[in-house]
This record gives structure tokens, sequence and C-alpha cells, in this order.
């Protein structure tokens, strides 16, 4: 019985398949024979692409809403491959280059080949990449010898130009040249300009109405309302290079994509992109265009940072005549000490949570012209493209010597009353240490306050240098502090140090190593971050920029910066106490404070180098309720007292107001905090569809 009832349910089950097959087989000869007409009549009537829209960038503000980096409306010229007839594109670019030149407008030019004064044609100056690039086998496929004429002379018979004049040949070469590496296709429009004004958006749009596939479209242009503040911290935005296109593609970014180069504009990329949207065009066979669907795009977040942009401008200010003075000191003494200061920065941390509420490095720039300059920026000696606030590692000097302090009180290599003699050198092990002054037989305050090499110089050799460096690393030097953007770990002497360099240690090395010099080298970050974390009592908190993150509107966070504690000095707290105390009477005995009228705890430091001294200053005010920090380093700048004056300059604005009353804490129009400004209102809605 079982055995039948097996073959029942098999023939079952057989016949089943066998009508499914049956009905499919009879469908499918429906589809491609009966009514192949048909579909084949839909195939060839109509074709759908889906083209992607962008996304409004999320902007960036200071801690009070000050613009830093945001979204105004422009208009951009754009061709349409959907709606161009390649047959007249030579004839579309020549016309649109035209306009635009009758304008004064300019047009997205890259080629790296220009038409010279006697009419020939010449590869760009200082565009090596960009030709390099042109000849290699993904482009070009030629010799890396060969000449710009022979690079045209393959790029117009591609692009099938010869009737045009060499000027005509050159642009629009550049055009469809830039249009290839950006994937221009019926999925791809390609943007032939931006920013440009209303009335070149007039005149484009009445004289370019006759021509199909071209047309302005209103886009949301990156601003740098105030460009000049902390423009290394905020960053630029850029076309997406192919490397970074390499990287991100899995994440939806497209071959022509904006994304941010440094900075908080490409540490917060992910916050700042927003996700883009998409439409489906089809296009029917008489050339009639129906947008089927729609996806808006959602805009990104705007990030708020720690900063005040009113103590940045007093800041940079400041920096700006530390360099002069320098230079002053050289004129007043006829010697050339001083002479070569070019650069300078500064850190300013809150206290209570390590955020930075100023970072200014000198020289500098402006944001809002950073593409325009850039070439005089890149070959500018005095590098104002480099960060000298994190990245800028140079000799603290006697600035060090307070963590020296600390670590020996605690080690017990010594005690705050400990006498040792200075006689104006130091000898032992071989070594010759000048100090700055003959101070006899003196304690830990004293030796702080005088700054006296000879007695750090042996508290070092007492302390040792495994010791010295693990207090060192737990006050943030040597290592990173933990910023969000780019920062250098900087150097710090030792064993470990050495045997990177392939070079070798002795333990007499470590005097100097105490007073600030031998390897040592570390940021104004740094600096600052070390002093707040003595004034913290030992506690070492995350240094950060970015206080939080919203949403495009500002309404809601959506990330929001907390305390961390990334290290403990280990240092009780009485001989912090103590420590604390000596850089008070250190800083009650510089003549550059004598009118300064609150009480702080700060150490001044010269370090020794291939040029002038650099000056340095760290602080942390009130001295008895300490509120910040501050690290100054002004490279060849001689006297200590440059240094001071930053850092004075600086608290007199924190405690005092003084120098901010002609700078706005509000908006250039007037709010305060997030602004939604009808520009922005308006590019989000061009944005979303």
């Amino acid at each position: 019985m079982e055995k039948k009832s097996l073959k029942g349910r098999y023939a079952f089950i057989i016949t089943v398949v066998l009508i499914a097959f049956a009905c499919f087989s009879a469908r499918l000869v429906q589809w491609q024979l009966m009514q192949s007409d048909y579909y084949n009549d839909i195939a060839l009537t109509s074709t759908a692409y889906t083209v992607k829209t962008e996304a409004l960038r999320g902007e960036i503000y200071d801690k009070n809403g000050v613009d830093l980096a945001v979204n105004i409306t422009g208009y951009k010229v754009v061709i349409d491959k959907i709606y161009m007839n390649d047959d007249k594109l030579n004839n579309t670019i020549v016309k649109l280059v035209d306009l635009m030149e009758k304008c004064g407008e300019k047009w997205i030019d890259n080629l790296p080949i220009i038409v010279d004064s006697d009419g020939s044609y010449a590869f760009a100056k200082d565009k090596d990449e960009e030709i390099e690039d042109l000849k290699s086998k993904d482009n070009l496929n030629m010799n890396p010898y060969s000449t710009a004429e022979e690079c045209m002379a393959q790029l117009v018979k591609k692009y099938e130009c010869s009737e045009y004049t060499k000027e005509q040949q050159r642009n629009i070469i550049s055009v469809r040249y830039n249009m290839a590496k950006t994937n221009y296709s019926k999925t791809q429009p390609y943007t032939f300009a931006e920013g440009i004004s209303e009335n070149t958006m007039s005149v484009i749009s009445e004289n370019m109405q006759d021509e199909k596939g071209v047309y302005v479209e209103s886009t949301a242009i990156r601003t740098y309302t105030n460009g000049t503040v902390a423009p290394h911290m905020i960053g630029v935005t850029g076309l997406i290079s192919a490397d970074e296109y390499s990287e991100l593609k899995n994440k939806g970014y497209a071959f022509n994509d904006i994304v941010g180069k440094n900075g908080i504009e490409s540490a917060f990329e992910s916050y700042l992109r927003g996700t883009s949207g998409s439409k489906t065009i089809e296009v029917n066979s008489d050339g009639t265009t129906t947008v089927n669907s729609v996806k808006n795009a959602e805009p990104g977040d705007s990030v708020y940072l720690t900063i005040d942009a009113r103590y940045q401008k007093v800041a940079q200010k400041a920096l700006k005549e530390a360099v002069q003075e320098a230079h002053d000191y050289a004129k007043e003494t006829g010697s050339d000490i001083g002479a070569d200061c070019v650069g300078a920065a500064v850190v300013v941390l809150n206290i209570k949570d390590f955020s930075v509420l100023c970072a200014a490095s000198y020289p500098s720039y402006d944001l809002s012209k950073y593409y325009d300059d850039y070439s005089k920026l890149a070959n500018n000696k005095n590098l104002p493209l480099f960060d000298r606030a994190f990245m800028g590692a140079l000799a603290p000097g006697s600035t060090f010597k307070p963590m020296v302090a600390s670590a020996a009180l605690q080690e017990k290599a010594i005690t705050a009353n400990t006498i040792i003699d200075c006689e104006g050198i130091y000898t032992t092990g071989g070594l010759k240490l000048r100090c700055m002054g003959y101070h006899g037989g003196i304690n830990m305050f004293e030796g702080i306050r005088e700054s006296c090499n000879v007695f750090f110089a042996e508290t070092g050799r007492l302390l040792g240098i495994e010791n010295m460096d693990i207090y060192a690393k737990r006050c943030g030097l040597g290592v990173k502090t933990g910023v969000e953007i780019a920062e250098s770990s900087g150097t710090l002497a030792g064993p470990e140090y050495s045997k990177q360099m392939g070079s070798e240690w002795y333990d007499s090395y470590v005097s100097p190593a105490a007073i600030g010099q031998s390897d040592n080298q570390f940021t104004p970050l740094q600096l600052a971050t070390y002093v707040a974390t003595i004034a913290n009592n030992g506690v070492r908190l995350k240094t950060h920029v970015v206080d939080k993150v919203t949403d495009y509107s500002g309404k809601n966070v959506v990330y929001e910066s907390k305390p961390v504690t990334m290290d403990n000095m280990g240092v009780s707290l009485k001989n912090l106490k103590d420590v604390q105390k000596g850089m008070n009477m250190a800083a009650n005995s510089y003549i550059a404070l004598d009118d300064f009228d609150i009480q702080i705890g700060g150490k001044t430091g010269t370090a020794e180098n291939s040029g002038s001294d650099h000056a340095n200053f760290i602080c942390f005010a009130p001295y008895d309720k300490p509120q910040i920090a501050i690290g100054v380093m002004v490279e060849h700048g001689a006297k200590s007292y440059v240094a001071v004056n930053v850092a004075k300059k600086i608290m007199n604005a924190y405690f005092h107001g003084d120098g901010l009353k002609d700078i706005p804490k509000t908006n250039k129009d007037g709010t305060v905090g997030n602004k939604t400004t009808e520009s922005s209102q308006t590019s989000k809605q061009d944005s979303n569809g």
C-alpha cells in the first residue's frame, strides 16, 4: 500500500511540474512570436535614464553660529547629453565660450595646454601632473617627451575639430577632454561653468534657448563668508580625485562628485555630504521626454565648531604683530636676531572640556580665494598653507620644564625644596650646558621662576629618560591629542626615537632633553593640551574642535561632543599645586605681564636651533580657577616676550573684551546661531528636484 501511495504522489508532482512548464512555454511563445512587434515598438520608442540630483552640503559654523562655510544660491551652465545633438556639440561649445568671455566669466578649463603669444600650442606652467595624466596610457598613450603640438594633433583628430581656429580648437578640446574625464553621458550631465552671475545667467538663457541640451540651473555654491577665520581648520572642497573615487565609489560617490579635501570639510565628510536624489527620464523616439519618478535628495548635516570667530581674529592679528616685534628687535639691536622670523601659531583651550577656543596660524590665507590664489600660496616660501598650530612641531625649550618638575616630584627624584646649586654651567656626564644666569642654590619653585637650566639638567638626570617620557606622553606630548583633524604627534626625545632614526642614545642626553632641547619637538596644540592638563590637576581630556552636529535645519542634534578622559598624569594634587605655584611665580616675573591684572600660571621658553631662537609660551588663567590654557610658538621669534604678548592679547580679549568691539558675534545677516537664509532654502528646493 505504501509503495502505491508513493507512486501516486510522484505522479501528481510530475504532472503539476509539466503543466507549469507548458504554461511558461506558451507564454514565452506569445511574447517572442505573437507579440514581438508590440514589445519591440516599446523598446524602440522609449528609453529611460536615471540621473542623479545633488544633495545640499551641510554647513559649518563657529560655536556662536557665525558662518564659516555655508551655501548660497548660484547658477551653473549644464550640457545634457539626453537633449544634445552630438553633431552640434563643437559648435555649441564655441558659442558658449564666446558668450562667457563677453560676460567676463570663467568656465571650467582644465586642459594643461595653451595657445602662446606666437600662436603655437604650449604646455601650461605648473601643470606637470595634469600633463603627465594627459599623456598617460589611460588618455593619449603618448611618450613622456611628446610636445604640446603633438598632443593637440591627436586631440584635434579625436574630437573632429580641424576646421576651427587654434583658439577654438583648444577650447573645444578642453571641454570635451574634461567631459570624458567626468563620465559625461546620458545619465551624467556635464557642468560647463559654475558660480556665474545672474546677468550671465540671463545672457546664456536668452542666447542658448534654441540650443537643445544647454540650460542654466540654480545650484548651491560653497561660500566662505569669513574666509580668513581658521582656514586651515575649515578646509576646502574639490572634485573627487581618482584615488578618492576608488576608495569611495562603494559608498555611492560618482566620478564627478565634490568632496572635502582637508580640515573639517574632509574629517566630517560623511555628515556634511548628504544623500543624493535621482530622477528617471524617459526619452521617446520623437525626442519628447517625461520625468517618471523623482527621489528627493536629503541635505547634509551642519557642523558647529568649538572655536569663537572673535577670538580667532584677535589671535591672528596678535601673531602677525608678534612676527613684526621680532623684526623690530633685529632693527633695534642692529643684528640679525629675530630678522628670520616668518611664522607663528597659537592654540587656546577651554580647560573645562579641552575644546579649542581658537587655533591660529601665521602667515595664513583666505579660503574664499583659495583656488584663485593656490599657485601663489603653494609657492610662497613662508608656507601660508601649512597649519603651524596643529602640524608645526618645534623645540619647546623651557616650556618643557614644568612637566619635568611634575614627574620628578612624583617619582621622588627631588622634593619641592631640594636645593641644586647653579654656577652658570652644567658639566655632569661630560656635558657643557650653559644657564642664562648664576642662580646659586635654588629649589624647584625658584628653578621654574628663573628657568634654570642647571637645576633642570640635574633634575632630568635624577629622573631618567624613561620616567620623563612616560609623564610627557600622559600630558599629550609626543602623542596625538585626539583632535578630529590632521595633527602631528611631534617628537619625544629618548631611546625609542633614537632607535627609529638609527642612532645611539646615551644617558647623558637626558639633561638636554629635560630643558626642552635634544630631539623634543611639539606643536602649539600639544603645548596647550599639556598646560591644560597641569591646570586640570593632571587629567588630560580629549582635545576637540567640534561642538556638535545638527541636521541642516539646526533643530535636531545628531552628534554632540562630550568630555572624554584620555589619560592622567598620575601626579599627586600636592605636587601639581607646587608646580602650578612655580608657574605663577614665573608669570609674575615677566615684564611683559606687569600691567596684566589677572594672576596666571605660565612658562616661557627660548629654544636654540639653526637660526634665531624660537620664542614659546604656555600659560593657564586665572591661576586660582583656571578657565583657559594657551600654547604659543613663534618661529625664530628670538625673545620670549613676543610669545607672551600673543597670549596676553588673547587673555585681554577673553577676560576684558579688548579688541572685540569691532568684531561681530553674529552672522552677516544679523542672525545668531544656525540660519536658514532665503538662498539656502532655494538651494535646497533646487537640490531636491
